[in-house]
């Protein structure tokens, strides 16, 4: 092993958030969970899934082993330090499927992780993140459902994937596989970047030019009244499923440059 002195950024990230669940218009129970961990770098909301025993806990369980995270020393740890707990939250949901012996026990998952100013998005199912640049919407996570592998090789239309009678079917989930499944996109961070972190009880109702539409119009002042708005819609239009938000503000603050003895390997991608 090889030591290396690498000289942070003089430049570090604050972080304003805000996070809201609702139980929504029709169920009794909310199986969704949300964390945020700005310390650790970390922001997450885990959906339950829907229709299976026990979809709060797997939710709570994802969520209660990434809150261990502790302090990272970069990004490949912090990386580490998830992918360990999320798979040890696994282990823990196919062991409680079995002692309840009624079938599976799954929870979709979305997390944000950000050490000094790169980002890196993880996923499993069809929670989503989006991220407002500017002027910009861009959703960074792409669906793990039917209806999008059907979309992706073309074999239905998007007018046909809107009224699709399978939509909500997902097709990875933490908890259903020996291992965790996910996806993930990583990049640069900059200023001013707004991540929205949401479960699909909040997508079902927005297309994603009016969510940029009503992220741009509100952010202009704190988030909060923005998360509390964006889940009021969504109850307003119905709210069949539980809703969840976690909203996320980049800042940079200056610091002196700080010498540290690690590793720090760049992230592989921009997006």
């Amino acid at each position: 092993m090889t030591d290396r002195r690498v000289m942070a950024t003089d430049e570090m990230m604050s972080f304003e958030t805000t996070l809201r669940t609702d139980v929504g218009c029709v169920r009794t129970l909310n199986e969704d969970s949300v964390m945020a961990a700005p310390t650790s770098g970390l922001w997450v909301v885990a959906d339950g899934m829907g229709g299976h025993t026990a979809g709060d806990f797997a939710s709570q369980t994802i969520c209660n082993a990434l809150e261990t995270v502790g302090l990272p020393t970069g990004a490949m740890d912090l990386r580490a330090r998830f992918m360990a707990r999320l798979t040890a939250a696994n282990s823990t949901i196919q062991a409680k499927a079995e002692e309840l012996g009624t079938g599976t026990i799954g929870s979709t998952i979305v997390a944000l992780l950000i050490q000094q100013d790169h980002f890196a998005c993880i996923w499993s199912g069809d929670s989503r993140i989006y991220r407002m640049r500017g002027d910009q919407l861009t959703r960074i996570t792409r669906d793990h459902t039917e209806v999008q592998a059907l979309l992706d090789t073309g074999a239905i239309t998007v007018e046909q994937a809107e009224d699709w009678p399978r939509k909500n079917v997902i097709t990875r989930a933490i908890g259903v596989t020996e291992l965790p499944e996910c996806d993930m996109v990583e990049g640069a961070l900059l200023d001013g970047d707004v991540f929205l972190l949401c479960s699909d009880g909040l997508t079902e109702y927005f297309e994603d030019a009016e969510l940029a539409d009503v992220l741009y119009s509100g952010l202009t002042g704190s988030l909060e009244p923005l998360c509390e708005q964006l889940i009021s819609m969504a109850l307003l239009r119905g709210g069949k499923d539980n809703v969840s938000v976690v909203m996320v503000r980049c800042h940079k603050t200056g610091f002196p440059a700080l010498a540290v003895e690690s590793d720090y390997p760049e992230f592989r991608g921009e997006l």
